[in-house]
């Protein structure tokens, strides 16, 4: 866990997000404080949201209930922290823009596979579908991300999953082709000696799957 003296600069650029219109914190408020979860992005930017809200935040971001809660643990979670060794990643999850929740999370369950972990929010905003180490958040987006086909046309990736073996992405791609899937790139060798091909979602997002060549 960062020391407090971070995690109060954290609540303080929160604040200072929040009193500056920057849109995108609403989410993140709305997901961490539950007296917001019922507004939208506009009406979570027109409430009051004081310092304290933005201290409740981080604690709850934290795995706390409140600012004091995190303030009385904190020194013991930091003096465990200087102890241990050099911190591992365990997973990464890309995120990808979509128009629909509900539709996105159809698409990766009904053709690709994927289960869905969680979705949040009434109407959902935000979820993750998940198809063994594979994590894809999707995150609800109501306005063009990108300009035009800029991401066709450049090959703009969203997401890059791996497999371990050259049987198994041959395998995938045809399951993918089996199930309908529209692909931006089919599956092909590369001169770096990976093969891989490129599914399409219905929002234009471009994901990428990849394995050995032999």
């Amino acid at each position: 866990m960062p020391n407090l003296e971070n995690l109060k600069k954290q609540a303080k650029q929160y604040l200072r997000w929040y009193r500056e219109g920057y849109h995108p914190v609403a989410a993140e408020i709305r997901a961490a404080l539950p007296r917001f979860q019922h507004l939208d992005d506009s009406e979570v930017m027109q409430a009051t949201f004081k310092l304290a809200d933005a201290q409740e935040l981080v604690a709850r971001q934290q795995g706390f209930e409140s600012w004091q809660a995190l303030k009385s643990e904190a020194p013991v979670m930091n003096d465990q922290t200087t102890r241990t060794t050099r911190p591992t990643l365990t997973a990464t999850a890309a995120q990808l823009f979509v128009a629909d929740i509900t539709a996105s999370c159809d698409f990766f369950t009904g053709k690709l596979g994927f289960s869905v972990d969680f979705v949040y929010g009434e109407p959902p905003f935000y979820g993750q579908v998940v198809r063994d180490r594979a994590q894809l958040a999707l995150r609800l987006v109501c306005e063009p991300v990108f300009a035009g086909d800029i991401r066709q046309r450049e090959h703009l990736l969203s997401a890059s999953i791996t497999v371990d073996t050259a049987s198994e992405i041959k395998q995938l791609f045809l399951d993918f082709q089996a199930a309908g899937v529209v692909f931006h790139q089919t599956l092909r060798k590369e001169p770096w000696g990976a093969r891989n091909f490129i599914v399409l979602d219905p929002d234009g997002n471009l994901i990428l799957f990849a394995g050995p060549a032999d």
